[in-house]
């Protein structure tokens, strides 16, 4: 399963030729990881693999055509979780890395840490020869238009409600889960702020006893709720089936005031996602070929 961030998405908001765009990515992206677990590769690859199409590509918040900074810079977030081992890594703030998913795997898999952030993850990540990008790469005119509205209109952040975070989620055929989330927050943040994406339990998690997650939102609201681990003790610690669990644990964040979606992928593979917005950028595929593409709530 796979999302690219919910929000105020709208089919009279929405050109055809975005519609479509998306619709390609998140294909491409199932492509991605369905090619990885149909050979028997692992849960982790295919998450990787996924998360790395979405974030090339412009449509979403991640990556290239991250939001901006309200002093007109990229600063990427990412996370990723093997469920066998509960291994983790993940990134904040990050300016040089094409791609910040993985970065963060590199992170849980060649250091002894499990958050790197700003210049150090910069650091670590020419360090361990991982491709490099610049401005002219993550930056689209798209978003600097995004900048300059939200700072004519009076500087509040996010001044689309747009939550283009992109994650994945997988269960592979030696019955271990995965997850992996990353995102370039919402325009206009200031003081080095960071979200849900790149804490594990908050906007990633994976636990093989459980489930996978990947959120994506207002950020705050899933901190502080510890959303994606919240959902996999439900279903550890409750008993609950992962959609019970999600509803409930999604209903607080509304409560709260948040709003946003997660994908969720069960132990037994039982897939689940949920969305409090107008619409979520989701696909999703089974063993057996079943493809869902979706945009819309209605959908």
């Amino acid at each position: 399963m796979i999302h690219g961030g919910a929000g105020v998405i709208q089919r009279e908001r929405t050109s055809p030729e975005t519609d479509a765009g998306v619709r390609a990515a998140l294909n491409r992206a199932l492509d991605a990881g369905t090619a990885i677990l149909a050979g028997g590769g692992t849960a982790l690859d295919a998450v990787e693999a996924a998360v790395r199409v979405l974030e090339d590509d412009p449509n979403f918040n991640a990556g290239r055509g991250a939001a901006l900074t309200i002093d007109c810079a990229a600063e990427l977030d990412a996370a990723i979780m093997d469920g066998s081992n509960r291994a983790a890594g993940s990134v904040a703030g990050v300016t040089t890395t094409r791609n910040p998913v993985t970065l963060a795997r590199a992170v849980m898999e060649q250091s002894a840490h499990v958050l790197l952030g700003r210049e150090g993850a910069d650091a670590f990540s020419v360090a361990h020869d991982l491709d490099q990008a610049g401005p002219d790469w993550f930056i689209i005119p798209e978003r600097r238009r995004q900048l300059d509205e939200l700072i004519a209109g009076g500087g509040k952040f996010d001044v689309d409600m747009k939550y283009g975070t992109v994650g994945a989620v997988a269960r592979d055929t030696h019955g271990h889960l995965a997850a992996a989330t990353s995102t370039g927050g919402v325009t206009g943040k200031r003081w080095g702020r960071i979200g849900d994406s790149p804490l594990i339990g908050a906007g990633t998690y994976a636990d093989d006893r459980a489930c996978a997650v990947s959120c994506t939102g207002a950020g705050e609201f899933f901190i502080r709720l510890g959303v994606a681990h919240e959902i996999a003790a439900r279903v550890r610690l409750a008993g609950e089936d992962v959609q019970t669990a999600v509803n409930a644990v999604m209903a607080e964040v509304v409560a709260l005031g948040g709003t946003g979606g997660v994908i969720v992928a069960g132990a037994d593979g039982a897939p689940a996602w949920y969305f409090t917005t107008p619409g979520m950028y989701r696909g999703r595929v089974t063993s057996d070929g079943i493809r869902t593409v979706a945009i819309y709530d209605d959908e």
